[in-house]
């Protein structure tokens, strides 16, 4: 591709508050916490400016309140260059806020807890994407997730099929998929905790990533329509499977986990580039977990995405053998 791609990402916007103890209360019980702080977040927001900050050009689609939470999450999407013309504003509803909670181990390493207020992520309405109908044929890739409307995942993820573009569903949080936005999926990319709850199949990982309950998944996933699935794995890494069969590609050894907050998007929005650029899949799970690997490492949600340069910067020692880093050469 001689060109930046362009990705659409329709989604959530989510300012997240974040606090961090070393000892999470139980019912009744208060603790003293150690830090707090507020970041711009949401699965939306966060995989289109990880997307931007890799070198898309990306264009955001979602709702937010008439509120100093409002502000400065757009202001985010604008400061990573995102495109931010199509994200409206609700006059009743206010902005979304998710309360983090962080609960560190004397190892040094953390697990979250997570409640999301959804807000006027809720309030898209199909008036919000009509212009969609005449511009979604110029994208290159259309960037799904659950933290808005059922209806209007669905409707865009129509107008892409339609159009010849490929949709990214990411099924987060996990909740029931409708047949019609399945059958629009080109990649579904749940979480091994996701992918057992939409199918009813577990993936092992004891001793290995059990590759066969990969390819179960997949194979209940493709019987309703989705085309590839891509399963994150946690430490475990990732698999991608389609009709060539089943690929597993380990995480980044030795990362030390500060944050995992936003992990999946961080990866999904590199994978999703990655593709975009030229990258075969094998190749764009190497790019994103690269990715992730650098988010996890950091505190906050989109505070944590990495740049292009960052990520190649770290593939250099983390890179699969033979690695095509010629085609990232559109991205910059």
């Amino acid at each position: 591709m001689n060109r930046k791609p362009r990705i659409l990402v329709v989604g959530s916007f989510v300012m997240d508050l974040i606090t961090s103890t070393r000892v999470f209360p139980g019912p009744g019980e208060t603790v003293l916490g150690e830090t707090f702080t507020t970041a711009p977040g949401g699965k939306g927001a966060n995989q289109a400016v990880q997307a931007a900050r890799l070198g898309a050009d990306v264009t955001m689609v979602g709702k937010v309140g008439r509120d100093a939470f409002g502000q400065a999450l757009t202001g985010s999407m604008q400061g990573a260059g995102v495109h931010t013309e199509h994200v409206a504003l609700d006059e009743r509803a206010p902005s979304s806020i998710g309360n983090i909670t962080l609960e560190r181990f004397p190892d040094g390493s953390s697990r979250n807890r997570i409640i999301v207020v959804p807000g006027a992520n809720m309030t898209i309405t199909p008036e919000d994407i009509a212009f969609l109908e005449k511009e979604i044929a110029s994208f290159d890739m259309v960037m799904l997730q659950f933290e808005i409307p059922m209806d209007i995942d669905v409707r865009v993820a129509r107008l892409a099929q339609r159009a010849g573009v490929p949709v990214m569903v990411n099924p987060a949080p996990a909740a029931p998929i409708p047949e019609a936005l399945m059958a629009c999926a080109t990649y579904l990319s749940p979480n091994e905790h996701e992918a057992a709850a939409i199918t009813g199949i577990p993936i092992r990982v004891e001793g290995g990533v059990n590759l066969q309950d990969v390819q179960a998944v997949a194979d209940a996933l493709r019987s309703r329509g989705a085309r590839n699935l891509l399963v994150t794995l946690g430490e475990n890494g990732a698999a991608i499977a389609g009709e060539g069969g089943v690929t597993h590609v380990p995480s980044v050894p030795d990362v030390a986990v500060a944050d995992p907050t936003a992990a999946g998007d961080s990866f999904v929005a590199a994978f999703c580039t990655g593709v975009c650029a030229g990258l075969d899949p094998r190749q764009a799970i190497d790019f994103a977990r690269n990715t992730a690997a650098i988010t996890v490492s950091r505190m906050g949600a989109q505070p944590s995405l990495p740049t292009l340069d960052e990520v190649i910067a770290a593939m250099q020692a983390h890179a699969e053998p033979g690695f095509d880093f010629a085609k990232l050469d559109c991205l910059r």
